[in-house]
């Protein structure tokens, strides 16, 4: 080809808004994936600041998660894979953070996030069997919807308690996501959660209230996975009655997320303009996302979901090329080993993790409304207010109510002659009676 010709063919690409890394060329290709890597960044590391979890095995496996998804997706889907924020009720049920030993108790809520990523390879295989519309009618907006909703209320109190540590650092990062979110042009308004950590974090270190001491002793480079995080050390450990607890209390939480996750291949479609529920398959998708969740999961990092602030970025740049996400993950993979920055994270003031935290929380609930609102459940119907009344009084009542101590049901249990508690959490009873009533109660829409 001639080069007038290939410079005809870039220009007829451009203008019809096809971008490509053939297109644009590397140098370009590479600065976008650096701008995809920090689109995702926020929350992916505010997923493990909340809970405990390591900074840099969460880098690492939303790196290699991402990869892995890719790879199953047959290289179509341009989607990032970050932390999941929905599992994180689940993360504090298990591992409080007020426990003494919340680092001992992590990798057991870690077992129960690998056994949710297992219902989403049950879910796959049933939908390349039987096809999603008689799987997911078990599902519907008006089961998700409400469980959405009350895992973010059931975080409120978190939020609050972190904000109240320094309430001044805390309000100037609420205030930066709004401004950015609802003001905000191009980049600004795509990566609101960064500007607000970045901004909150800077006004701590102007009045003193940073500590970084552990930044000057963290090493330059260094392994980002460590063994007494992993799920193999909770085995080892072998606390059946935690093992047991943590998987029931967290794998129903993964109701909410399958359906987050179909939302956003959706989201993806219609933004590229391709339908990738067809092509590759919306069972490919779940599994990708399931098998990367379980792989972060075993290591010791949060369960992997696909990201919508890096759909906002293919939109916003009309670049769909799925190259610039792996350059991305590739990208999250190299910050992963390097524990001084992890460590700079970690000296982050609590109560600029909690600003971020509540509006993000609040968020998540806001989700669960639209859900709703958007699939037009029927409330004139006694069968879809009992259900919504039944998830959302047992998810948020169980958690706080005091005479059950530990925010969860108490449930003695003897197993090979050992005497232990199980806990059933307010979210996995709501999401079990939703599920059921949906299926019993006649006239289901």
């Amino acid at each position: 080809m001639s080069k007038k010709s290939e410079s005809t063919e870039k220009k007829s690409a451009v203008k019809e808004g096809i971008y490509d890394a053939k297109t644009l060329g590397m140098p370009k290709v590479t600065v976008l994936g650096l701008q995809h890597m920090f689109a995702m960044f926020g929350a992916t590391i505010l997923v493990p600041m909340l809970t405990g979890l390591d900074v840099s095995t969460t880098l690492l496996f939303a790196g290699l998660g991402t990869l892995l998804f890719h790879l199953l997706t047959k290289w179509k889907v341009p989607a990032f894979l970050g932390s999941s924020f929905a599992f994180l009720p689940g993360y504090f049920a298990i591992a409080p953070q007020d426990a003494v030993d919340r680092l001992e108790r992590l990798p057991y809520a870690c077992v129960g996030v690998a056994c949710a990523g297992v219902l989403y390879l049950i879910l796959s295989a049933l939908i390349k069997a039987f096809g999603s519309g008689k799987v997911m009618k078990f599902f519907p907006p008006i089961v998700t919807g409400p469980l959405i909703i009350a895992i973010g209320l059931t975080l409120s109190q978190t939020a609050i308690d972190s904000c109240s540590k320094n309430w001044f650092i805390a309000i100037v990062a609420i205030l930066l996501i709004l401004v950015c979110n609802i003001w905000g042009k191009g980049m600004v308004k795509i990566v609101p959660i960064i500007i607000g950590v970045l901004g909150s974090y800077l006004v701590a270190v102007m009045l003193g209230a940073v500590d970084f001491s552990e930044v000057a002793d963290a090493d330059w480079l260094g392994l980002p996975v460590h063994f007494e995080s992993t799920v193999f050390w909770a085995f080892k450990d072998g606390n059946t009655g935690l093992l047991i607890t943590s998987i029931i209390t967290i794998v129903p939480i993964a109701l909410a997320t399958i359906v987050e996750h179909m939302g956003d291949i959706s989201a993806i479609s219609s933004t590229v303009g391709k339908n990738y529920v067809e092509d590759p398959g919306l069972h490919r998708t779940l599994l990708g996302d399931g098998l990367a969740t379980i792989m972060a999961a075993l290591f010791g990092a949060p369960a992997n979901t696909t990201y919508g602030e890096n759909t906002g970025v293919l939109s916003l740049t009309k670049v769909y090329d799925p190259l610039v996400i792996r350059l991305a993950a590739g990208f999250a993979i190299l910050f992963s080993f390097c524990p001084k920055f992890a460590a700079v994270i970690g000296s982050m003031p609590e109560a600029t993790v909690g600003g971020v935290s509540l509006v993000l929380y609040g968020m998540i609930s806001a989700v669960g409304v639209r859900n709703i609102v958007e699939a037009k459940c029927d409330f004139t119907k006694a069968r879809n207010v009992i259900i919504a009344a039944m998830i959302l009084v047992l998810s948020i009542g169980i958690k706080y109510n005091t005479f059950y101590g530990d925010g969860a049901i108490k449930i003695p249990l003897t197993i090979a002659g050992k005497s232990t508690t199980i806990l059933i959490t307010g979210l996995a009873a709501g999401a079990l009676v939703g599920i059921i009533l949906n299926a019993i109660l006649p006239d289901r829409d």
